[in-house]
């Protein structure tokens, strides 16, 4: 298997991490504006501002056999759903690669709304969708029986009001969800980054898992969860 920056250039899925035998995959989604058609490139910041979250993401996970990737997008933008299409191509593209694993999807603003609406395919165990871009009226049904977990700054672009209001929405269509939310952190993450990135580590955890009998915690409908 060719190193992630040998990939093919049509290629959705960057493999960052390749174990010899690979029984489950963290793929991150990145984020980018409504609408933008230009090529993605590894050094634009919404890319760099993710590779601390996969370090995190893989902290949380056994590497000996546990996939890391990063979707690969066409061009910068949602562009009608361009996002949610290269999310599902890569998602292909892993079944090819390493067969029917269980899968986690951890996107950052655009690509955590990528990652939710992709939510259905078979491989995805759950999502942590970091300061998720969530347009009113996102749809929901296609998070049945998944784990979601909406992690939010305090002062992000998504209001606290409208991540709770979906990750109810989310409950009411039979996921598992709950809403984090960072105190003092922004919408890019950087603002108490170290906060972001202990949480990343701690809902990817999460989320990884099968449910657990016992108190509900994160997961509560009581309200989110402060850090």
């Amino acid at each position: 298997m060719p190193a992630w920056w040998e990939s093919a250039p049509d290629s959705a899925l960057w493999v960052r991490h390749l174990p010899p035998r690979t029984r489950a995959a963290v793929i991150t989604l990145h984020g980018g504006p409504l609408d933008g058609h230009h090529p993605v490139r590894p050094w634009q910041l919404a890319a760099l501002r993710m590779r601390p979250v996969l370090r995190s993401s893989a902290s949380a996970v056994s590497l000996d056999e546990t996939l890391l990737g990063q979707v690969r997008y066409r061009c910068k933008g949602w562009n009608d759903g361009d996002a949610e299409q290269d999310a599902l191509r890569a998602l292909s593209e892993l079944g090819r690669l390493v067969g029917d694993v269980p899968v986690v999807l951890v996107g950052h603003a655009m690509g955590g709304r990528a990652a939710l609406r992709v939510a259905a395919h078979p491989q995805v165990r759950g999502v942590v969708a970091l300061a998720p871009w969530l347009p009113a009226g996102e749809p929901v049904a296609q998070l049945l029986g998944r784990s979601v977990l909406l992690v939010q700054g305090h002062d992000g672009r998504a209001s606290g009001v409208q991540v709770w209001g979906y990750a109810e929405r989310a409950r009411e269509a039979g996921a598992r969800a709950g809403v984090v939310v960072v105190r003092g952190g922004g919408p890019w993450m950087l603002r108490r980054a170290g906060a972001w990135h202990r949480t990343v580590a701690s809902a990817v955890r999460q989320v990884s898992r099968p449910p657990a009998p016992g108190p509900q915690g994160v997961w509560s409908s009581s309200g989110p969860v402060f850090v």
